[in-house]
């Protein structure tokens, strides 16, 4: 801007951009609660996180990462809460990433963030669009990174009990919080390794209690039980992508009529015996109870290598399995360098009990 009479010149930022409406995320929907939601404005996410915490040691710092995108990046934290030794690795983390631009959001980011670990399928951040869960987890001591361009905000640093933790279970009761939370550990256990044990018993029949005699194969066929459950789990991806595909109005009814479709008449052909469609089909569904489609892919590697080592080596292949997968997890670095098996390793009982349990809020230090 430019006045007369005066030798200086003003520069203004006026740009503007599309934007959508913060609407609530179809990812992340909740029961109870706001109904807002992040969106690929940066200005806008920060002002929804500034209304949730009016304090002055909320702390927003604008990184530009890329030399041709130079796309604006935003670390939150509490600077009354925040571990200092782990905002300072992410910082140099952020200032020594030398791309021309993040083509991909904030996968790209994390890709020049995490250890270079490419048979290393476990997520090491939690994703989140809601601003309430964004700011929990700030007042928690928490960093979230956010990302112009991108609605969805990285929580770090994240350990795998995180993941155990829903929205909802906050807006529900104490106790109906902590059985939700419960549930969702018993079914985390069972995606991994219902299928490789009933593999195991139905392999050494001479295993099974007369109590479980129900989970014995009734009809067998010619077709090898290692070869329909590779089969089968090849073929629920085959429909996860197709389902993606579809367009919106034809992808809930393209997914019943394609489980029935091929669920019946692949048993009737004498394809596979129904134990398998009915276990495989359990495990298909429990893998969307926990929020991370990332963890649920890693979940389904490590079982599909215990299946293979349980068909090679039986009982001594599942042992060997189940040490390879503890120690993968207890390996596995977050972002900033901390153990992903924290809080138990190293251990610290009150963290890991508010994550195992949901506890009252007046019993929490804030």
């Amino acid at each position: 801007m430019v006045v007369e009479g005066y030798p200086e010149a003003i520069i203004i930022d006026a740009r503007t951009y599309p934007v959508r409406s913060v609407g609530e995320p179809d990812n992340d929907k909740v029961l109870r609660g706001p109904h807002d939601g992040f969106v690929e404005t940066l200005v806008f996410n920060t002002a929804l996180l500034r209304r949730r915490i009016r304090d002055t040691a909320l702390t927003m710092e604008i990184h530009s990462v890329g030399r041709v995108s130079q796309t604006d990046v935003v670390i939150c934290y509490m600077k009354d809460k925040v571990n200092c030794k782990m905002l300072d690795a992410l910082r140099k983390k952020l200032d020594s990433i030398n791309i021309n631009s993040l083509t991909m959001g904030q996968q790209s980011l994390i890709d020049c963030l995490v250890p270079k670990q490419w048979f290393n399928p476990f997520p090491k951040v939690r994703y989140t669009e809601r601003p309430d869960a964004a700011a929990a987890s700030i007042l928690e001591g928490s960093m979230v990174l956010m990302i112009d361009n991108s609605p969805a905000a990285m929580i770090i640093p994240t350990g795998i009990f995180d993941f155990l933790q829903d929205t909802n279970d906050y807006y529900m009761s104490p106790v109906i919080g902590s059985y939700m939370r419960i549930i969702r550990m018993a079914i985390f256990a069972m995606t991994m390794l219902l299928i490789p044990v009933w593999l195991l018993l139905v392999q050494n029949p001479e295993f099974i209690p007369p109590w479980l005699e129900f989970i014995k194969i009734e009809e067998p066929n010619t077709v090898p039980i290692v070869a329909q459950l590779f089969i089968v789990e090849v073929v629920i991806d085959a429909m996860r992508l197709a389902s993606i595909n579809t367009p919106q109005s034809l992808s809930s009814s393209f997914g019943v009529i394609g489980a029935l479709v091929l669920g019946e008449f692949a048993v009737s052909a004498g394809w596979f015996v129904s134990e398998v469609v009915l276990y495989m089909a359990f495990v298909a569904l429990t893998n969307f109870t926990q929020p991370s489609y990332e963890l649920g892919y890693a979940f389904k590697l490590f079982r599909m290598l215990l299946i293979a080592l349980i068909a090679l080596f039986d009982i001594w292949g599942f042992i060997a399995g189940i040490i390879l997968i503890i120690a993968e997890i207890a390996t596995t670095k977050t972002v900033t360098g901390q153990c992903y098996l924290y809080p138990l390793i190293p251990f610290k009982g009150s963290a890991l009990a508010s994550l195992l349990l949901r506890k009252p809020l007046n019993n929490k230090n804030n």
